[in-house]
Protein backbone atom coordinates (compact mmCIF):
# COMPACT_ATOMS: atom_id res chain seq x y z
CA UNK A 1 0.00 0.00 0.00
CA UNK A 2 1.08 3.52 -0.58
CA UNK A 3 0.18 6.86 -0.03
CA UNK A 4 -2.27 8.45 -3.08
CA UNK A 5 -2.05 11.64 -4.53
CA UNK A 6 -5.11 13.59 -2.31
CA UNK A 7 -3.44 12.06 0.92
CA UNK A 8 -5.36 8.50 0.22
CA UNK A 9 -4.37 5.35 0.16
CA UNK A 10 -3.92 3.51 -3.01
CA UNK A 11 -4.22 -0.45 -3.15
CA UNK A 12 -1.66 -2.26 -4.35
CA UNK A 13 -2.77 -5.15 -7.36
CA UNK A 14 -0.96 -8.41 -7.11
CA UNK A 15 -1.80 -10.76 -9.65
CA UNK A 16 -0.21 -14.16 -9.97
CA UNK A 17 0.46 -16.03 -13.37
CA UNK A 18 -0.22 -20.01 -13.61
CA UNK A 19 3.51 -20.19 -13.70
CA UNK A 20 4.84 -18.58 -11.11
CA UNK A 21 5.20 -20.30 -7.68
CA UNK A 22 4.24 -19.24 -4.58
CA UNK A 23 7.33 -19.49 -1.78
CA UNK A 24 7.84 -23.30 -0.99
CA UNK A 25 5.42 -24.50 -3.35
CA UNK A 26 6.44 -26.98 -6.31
CA UNK A 27 6.03 -25.87 -9.93
CA UNK A 28 4.05 -28.81 -11.99
CA UNK A 29 5.85 -30.57 -14.62
CA UNK A 30 3.22 -30.16 -16.94
CA UNK A 31 3.28 -26.00 -17.13
CA UNK A 32 6.74 -26.40 -17.00
CA UNK A 33 7.22 -28.47 -20.12
CA UNK A 34 7.18 -27.21 -23.79
CA UNK A 35 3.99 -27.92 -25.28
CA UNK A 36 4.65 -30.97 -27.78
CA UNK A 37 4.89 -29.74 -31.59
CA UNK A 38 2.42 -31.71 -34.00
CA UNK A 39 3.93 -34.41 -36.28
CA UNK A 40 1.47 -34.07 -39.42
CA UNK A 41 -0.34 -37.11 -40.90
CA UNK A 42 0.97 -40.49 -40.99
CA UNK A 43 1.02 -42.74 -43.81
CA UNK A 44 -1.78 -44.79 -42.85
CA UNK A 45 -4.28 -41.86 -42.65
CA UNK A 46 -2.82 -40.15 -45.90
CA UNK A 47 -3.51 -43.76 -47.13
CA UNK A 48 -7.14 -43.90 -45.98
CA UNK A 49 -7.56 -40.35 -47.68
CA UNK A 50 -6.49 -40.98 -50.47
CA UNK A 51 -9.08 -44.00 -51.00
CA UNK A 52 -11.79 -42.82 -49.61
CA UNK A 53 -11.12 -40.12 -52.80
CA UNK A 54 -10.43 -43.21 -55.39
CA UNK A 55 -13.80 -44.35 -54.00
CA UNK A 56 -15.30 -41.10 -54.39
CA UNK A 57 -14.50 -40.48 -57.52
CA UNK A 58 -15.23 -44.14 -58.97
CA UNK A 59 -18.94 -43.15 -58.14
CA UNK A 60 -19.05 -39.86 -60.05
CA UNK A 61 -17.24 -41.61 -62.91
CA UNK A 62 -20.69 -43.45 -64.46
CA UNK A 63 -22.52 -40.34 -63.39
CA UNK A 64 -20.86 -38.72 -65.88
CA UNK A 65 -20.52 -41.18 -68.73
CA UNK A 66 -24.23 -41.28 -68.60
CA UNK A 67 -24.64 -37.39 -68.58
CA UNK A 68 -22.00 -37.28 -71.79
CA UNK A 69 -24.19 -39.84 -73.97
CA UNK A 70 -27.17 -38.25 -72.86
CA UNK A 71 -26.04 -35.17 -74.44
CA UNK A 72 -24.78 -36.84 -77.81
CA UNK A 73 -28.23 -38.28 -78.29
CA UNK A 74 -29.42 -34.90 -77.72
CA UNK A 75 -27.42 -33.32 -80.29
CA UNK A 76 -27.51 -36.45 -82.50
CA UNK A 77 -31.56 -35.98 -82.65
CA UNK A 78 -31.27 -32.48 -84.40
CA UNK A 79 -30.05 -34.30 -87.11
CA UNK A 80 -33.52 -35.73 -87.47
CA UNK A 81 -35.10 -32.29 -87.98
CA UNK A 82 -34.42 -32.45 -91.99
CA UNK A 83 -36.04 -35.54 -92.12
CA UNK A 84 -38.82 -34.61 -90.14
CA UNK A 85 -39.60 -31.71 -92.52
CA UNK A 86 -39.35 -34.16 -95.73
CA UNK A 87 -41.63 -36.62 -93.76
CA UNK A 88 -43.87 -33.92 -93.34
CA UNK A 89 -44.38 -32.12 -96.27
CA UNK A 90 -44.85 -35.88 -97.94
CA UNK A 91 -47.95 -36.44 -95.50
CA UNK A 92 -49.45 -33.02 -96.25
CA UNK A 93 -49.27 -33.65 -99.81
CA UNK A 94 -50.52 -37.00 -100.05
CA UNK A 95 -52.35 -37.58 -96.97
CA UNK A 96 -50.08 -41.00 -96.37
CA UNK A 97 -46.83 -41.06 -94.41
CA UNK A 98 -43.45 -42.01 -96.85
CA UNK A 99 -42.38 -45.36 -96.53
CA UNK A 100 -38.78 -44.80 -96.77
CA UNK A 101 -36.36 -41.97 -97.27
CA UNK A 102 -36.78 -41.94 -101.17
CA UNK A 103 -41.00 -41.42 -100.41
CA UNK A 104 -40.19 -38.36 -98.09
CA UNK A 105 -37.74 -36.99 -100.59
CA UNK A 106 -34.23 -37.51 -99.20
CA UNK A 107 -31.01 -38.87 -99.59
CA UNK A 108 -30.39 -42.62 -98.64
CA UNK A 109 -30.21 -42.90 -95.44
CA UNK A 110 -26.39 -43.40 -95.18
CA UNK A 111 -25.55 -40.03 -96.78
CA UNK A 112 -27.83 -38.52 -93.88
CA UNK A 113 -24.97 -37.86 -91.58
CA UNK A 114 -22.64 -35.94 -89.18
CA UNK A 115 -20.17 -35.93 -86.12
CA UNK A 116 -21.93 -38.60 -83.73
CA UNK A 117 -24.71 -40.38 -86.45
CA UNK A 118 -24.20 -42.85 -89.00
CA UNK A 119 -27.13 -42.70 -90.95
CA UNK A 120 -30.96 -41.38 -90.52
CA UNK A 121 -33.54 -44.00 -91.72
CA UNK A 122 -37.30 -43.43 -92.56
CA UNK A 123 -39.41 -46.34 -92.19
CA UNK A 124 -42.88 -45.95 -92.67
CA UNK A 125 -42.80 -42.71 -91.38
CA UNK A 126 -41.31 -43.39 -87.98
CA UNK A 127 -37.47 -41.85 -87.90
CA UNK A 128 -34.78 -43.47 -86.93
CA UNK A 129 -30.93 -42.24 -85.95
CA UNK A 130 -28.59 -45.00 -86.00
CA UNK A 131 -25.47 -43.69 -84.29
CA UNK A 132 -21.75 -43.70 -84.79
CA UNK A 133 -18.79 -42.19 -86.36
CA UNK A 134 -17.12 -40.33 -83.62
CA UNK A 135 -20.28 -41.16 -80.86
CA UNK A 136 -19.26 -42.64 -77.64
CA UNK A 137 -18.36 -46.04 -77.49
CA UNK A 138 -22.27 -46.70 -75.42
CA UNK A 139 -23.90 -45.11 -78.42
CA UNK A 140 -21.89 -47.49 -81.24
CA UNK A 141 -24.60 -48.88 -83.86
CA UNK A 142 -27.32 -47.87 -81.28
CA UNK A 143 -30.51 -46.64 -82.38
CA UNK A 144 -33.28 -43.53 -81.55
CA UNK A 145 -36.64 -43.63 -83.13
CA UNK A 146 -38.99 -40.81 -83.25
CA UNK A 147 -42.57 -42.06 -83.91
CA UNK A 148 -44.83 -39.66 -85.77
CA UNK A 149 -48.37 -39.07 -84.20
CA UNK A 150 -50.82 -38.27 -86.34
CA UNK A 151 -54.32 -37.03 -86.18
CA UNK A 152 -56.47 -39.51 -88.68
CA UNK A 153 -57.60 -38.22 -92.13
CA UNK A 154 -56.12 -35.06 -91.48
CA UNK A 155 -53.02 -34.56 -92.86
CA UNK A 156 -53.29 -30.41 -92.50
CA UNK A 157 -52.39 -30.88 -88.82
CA UNK A 158 -48.79 -30.88 -87.79
CA UNK A 159 -47.09 -34.06 -87.43
CA UNK A 160 -46.44 -34.39 -83.76
CA UNK A 161 -42.88 -36.62 -82.94
CA UNK A 162 -42.48 -39.19 -80.30
CA UNK A 163 -39.56 -40.49 -78.99
CA UNK A 164 -38.97 -43.61 -77.93
CA UNK A 165 -41.43 -44.41 -74.93
CA UNK A 166 -43.47 -40.96 -75.10
CA UNK A 167 -47.34 -41.49 -74.67
CA UNK A 168 -49.20 -40.75 -77.51
CA UNK A 169 -51.50 -37.46 -77.52
CA UNK A 170 -55.07 -37.67 -77.50
CA UNK A 171 -56.95 -38.49 -80.30
CA UNK A 172 -53.89 -39.01 -82.16
CA UNK A 173 -52.33 -41.97 -83.66
CA UNK A 174 -48.40 -43.12 -83.38
CA UNK A 175 -47.20 -44.89 -87.05
CA UNK A 176 -44.19 -46.88 -87.63
CA UNK A 177 -41.90 -49.14 -85.19
CA UNK A 178 -40.24 -47.97 -82.14
CA UNK A 179 -36.67 -49.47 -83.49
CA UNK A 180 -34.88 -47.50 -79.84
CA UNK A 181 -31.99 -49.55 -78.22
CA UNK A 182 -30.43 -47.00 -76.36
CA UNK A 183 -30.83 -47.31 -72.24
CA UNK A 184 -33.47 -45.50 -71.01
CA UNK A 185 -31.33 -43.80 -68.44
CA UNK A 186 -28.96 -42.59 -71.12
CA UNK A 187 -31.25 -40.96 -73.32
CA UNK A 188 -32.79 -37.39 -72.64
CA UNK A 189 -35.76 -36.96 -71.06
CA UNK A 190 -38.04 -35.96 -73.12
CA UNK A 191 -37.69 -39.18 -74.58
CA UNK A 192 -38.45 -41.30 -71.30
CA UNK A 193 -42.16 -40.72 -71.13
CA UNK A 194 -43.76 -40.52 -67.44
CA UNK A 195 -42.87 -43.56 -65.92
CA UNK A 196 -39.15 -43.01 -66.12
Amino acid sequence: MGVGPRGGHRRLRVCFNAGMKRPGERISPALTAPAAMPRGFTWIEVLIVMAVLGVLALMAVPSLTEATVRRQVKDGLVLADIAKAGVQAAYTLTGELPADNKGAGLPDADKIVSVLVRSVTVKQGAITIEFGNNAHKLLEGKRVTLRPAVVPDEPRVPISWLCHNVPVPTNMQARGANETDVRTEMLPIECRGPAA
